[in-house]
């Protein structure tokens, strides 16, 4: 049998609508990675407010910074409106997942597919930052709660 190469990384395993809160939040960050930073403030800023968003935002740079200068290969990422999950999105989105619950050792092992031995505690690293505060916004999002309160209670 007989592949198609061109579809290597973006052949759809997933829907939009059936991933987590926190793992969609994650694809919608991917792909919008490629519009700026002022794309995935947008994103994060309703969910975490700005300064928890800045923060993710940080961490998700050197995700992706590690993950675009040295990745195995290119990650492909469908349209930031396609209703589905790429094969490359849904690694990626797991990834960031498993490093955010604490499961360092199989965060590694997944990274290994993305990146080279040396960049895999560096990556876990920043993808368990990123992650705390992308789940942190998927729970806020499921559960439709308002913008977090600010620093002064009363």
């Amino acid at each position: 049998m007989k592949h198609d190469r061109d579809m290597v990384g973006a052949f759809p395993v997933a829907a939009m609508a059936r991933l987590p809160g926190a793992e969609a939040l994650v694809v919608r960050c991917l792909r919008g990675w490629s519009d700026g930073p002022e794309a995935v403030m947008a994103l994060l800023t309703p969910a975490l407010g700005p300064v928890k968003a800045r923060a993710c935002l940080r961490a998700m740079g050197d995700v992706m910074t590690i993950v675009l200068r040295h990745g195995r290969r290119p990650i492909i990422r469908h349209g930031a409106r396609c209703a589905c999950v790429g094969s490359d999105e849904a690694i990626f989105a797991h990834f960031v997942m498993v490093a955010a619950t604490g499961e360092r050792e199989d965060a590694m092992l997944i990274a290994s597919l993305l990146v080279e031995g040396p960049l895999l505690l560096p990556m876990v690293d920043a993808a368990r930052q990123a992650g705390l505060y992308l789940y942190q916004a998927g729970l806020r999002q499921a559960a439709a709660f308002p913008e977090p309160a600010s620093v002064t209670r009363h």
